[in-house]
């Protein structure tokens, strides 16, 4: 792909308008050709669409283009979209089972599965191909499809073609990354970007809990094993609950529910046609007229809930779903983001969409739609517009610096109320900390520990250790605000810190011990920093050395700092 503006192609007369955000993407992908990058990647959720960008990107080519897809039905959506965008000036075809691509063909649409070692000699023989389009590019990494990537010549240094991956995650379940296969995410939107422009429906939820104990689940992967997963939730007490859940709090909402197993999901089904929930249910080994029959049958309204098990959280366009229920637990962000992103496509009559996430008793964070917009995973939003309460919850946040919300089922409301009686001076020093440490430390929350003594008489020090950085060494020590040392864990920099006091003499130690007298003294005046909202002021020096050293690792720039470098993305361009 070697067009150097958008501007070089006229608009044909059937391709719809790209949307600004769609023109920006189309942009950034020729922009970064430009620059040299090959392999690239534009993120976008599911309802942003990707097949009009990569249409449009299709006919800016001057060279032939290969789209690559895993589903059938992205295959045809795919063909359908590039002959709109192209109005008919080249012809588009499918290579896929007994369907051949004419040697005419500008654009091929194949199943990558399809694609064995002499199948892909075949397409790509006689043809000049310069755009790949890798459809649902998170599945890239994997050996099989690696290998068609391989064959196409897309790692060789010589090669002159530009493969553009698009995908609504980034994230995969295996935990290998797309930096294996591609050089940069050169665009990206998230979900809450795309609701907050209006270009994807509302979002609202629910939380429902159940009795389903998953504790004895193995945590060591990314997410639960299905085997495992289904034996636990597969269970007729939490399918009659999810079932009631869906017809109390669904009502006529056209309703997908995503289970783990096919045996959950006809057992689910059931269990809502005995409820008198008109309920169907789709899996990939479906013959795949049944599965149409099915589909059309949801898509037409004879059908209120479709059941499915990994069948729909890719390629399945039908903007009139409004009601998304995971009955299936996850630990995926990736696929949670997909599988919401199910009822996220806008529709004439549609205000929002509602999302009923089924929580079971873990120790391990399961998704839920407030994780999705950056709030407890375990807050219940009692049918609230989730972008809303995101906003309402870091009003709080900002209003109340360093409060943390502790594990367990809890409100907005809850939380606000909580907030308001927060006080940094009750918060409880971690017992490992207590068991290798006579020192007067006190708990900075999330953020560390502090460590005040004398220097001299008068004269008080401050030791703060701070976490920074997910990795490696990620305690900071910092004395009187500068770092002077890093360690791997907590309890290593606090020995460090506890050694370094006693060396300098009888005195300092004495100092850093919870008897001190200085501790006791009055606050100064004026008062190094304000106490939080609604609570009085310091009675004794020691508290108003705590609140000052909260003060300063909880003001908005050192969090953000702390965000900044614990929370990279891992790209390579923006």
């Amino acid at each position: 792909m070697t067009s150097p503006t958008t501007a070089s192609a006229p608009m044909s007369p059937g391709a719809p308008a790209l949307r600004p955000y769609q023109r920006a993407a189309v942009d950034a992908v020729l922009a970064a050709r430009r620059r040299g990058v090959r392999r690239m990647v534009v993120c976008l959720p599911t309802g942003a669409g990707k097949t009009v960008i990569f249409s449009h990107l299709a006919r800016l080519a001057r060279r032939q283009v290969l789209v690559l897809a895993h589903r059938e039905e992205l295959l045809f959506q795919a063909k359908d979209k590039i002959e709109r965008a192209l109005g008919g000036q080249a012809t588009v075809a499918v290579e896929q089972g007994e369907l051949r691509a004419s040697s005419e063909a500008r654009v091929i649409v194949c199943s990558i599965r399809s694609l064995h070692e002499k199948r892909l000699e075949q397409v790509t023989g006689g043809r000049d191909i310069g755009l790949v389009i890798y459809d649902e590019c998170h599945h890239a990494p994997a050996e099989d499809n690696r290998r068609v990537l391989r064959q196409l010549g897309a790692f060789d240094p010589a090669w002159t073609g530009t493969l553009l991956g698009f995908t609504a995650t980034t994230a995969r379940g295996d935990g290998k990354g797309l930096d294996d296969v591609f050089e940069a995410i050169v665009y990206s939107r998230s979900l809450p970007e795309m609701i907050a422009d209006g270009y994807l429906a509302p979002l609202t939820g629910y939380r429902v809990a159940t009795a389903t104990d998953l504790s004895r689940l193995d945590g060591g992967g990314l997410d639960f094993a299905a085997d495992e997963l289904e034996e636990a939730v597969d269970l007729e007490e939490r399918n009659a609950l999810v079932a009631r859940s869906i017809q109390e709090l669904a009502r006529d909402r056209r309703t997908i529910a995503f289970c783990v197993t096919v045996a959950h999901a006809r057992n689910l089904a059931k269990a809502l046609n005995h409820l008198g929930v008109r309920a169907g249910y789709v899996h990939g080994d479906m013959p795949s007229d049944l599965r149409g029959r099915i589909l059309a049958d949801f898509r037409e309204e004879r059908v209120q809930v479709l059941t499915n098990v990994a069948v729909l959280t890719e390629g399945f366009d039908d903007p009139g779903v409004s009601c998304v229920a995971m009955a299936r637990p996850t630990r995926s962000e990736g696929l949670y983001a997909q599988c919401v992103g199910r009822g996220t496509r806008l529709h004439p009559g549609k205000k929002d969409c509602l999302i009923l996430d089924f929580v079971d008793l873990s120790s391990l964070q399961l998704c839920t739609l407030p994780s999705l917009f950056g709030m407890p995973r375990d807050l219940d939003l009692e049918g609230r517009d989730a972008a809303e309460a995101g906003r309402f919850y870091r009003q709080i946040a900002f209003d109340y610096p360093g409060f943390e919300v502790e594990a367990g089922r809890i409100t907005l409301r809850e939380i606000q109320e909580r907030a308001a009686h927060f006080d940094p001076l009750s918060l409880r020093v971690d017992p490992e900390v207590l068991a290798i440490s006579r020192n007067a430390w006190a708990s900075l929350g999330r953020f560390g520990l502090a460590l005040h003594f004398e220097r001299k008489p008068g004269a008080i020090s401050e030791v703060a250790v701070l976490a920074r950085g997910g990795r490696g060494k990620r305690w900071h020590v910092l004395l009187d605000g500068k770092l002077v040392e890093r360690f791997s864990t907590l309890e290593e920099a606090v020995a460090a810190v506890d050694y370094e006091v006693a060396r300098r003499g009888p005195a300092a130690g004495a100092s850093a011990r919870h008897d001190a007298p200085w501790r006791r003294g009055k606050p100064p005046v004026p008062l190094p920093a304000e106490p939080p909202r609604g609570h009085p002021p310091p009675r004794t020096m020691e508290q108003a050395m705590i609140l000052a050293v909260w003060a300063r690792v909880t003001a908005p720039r050192v969090v953000a700092g702390f965000e900044h470098e614990g929370g990279k993305a891992g790209r390579k361009d923006q």
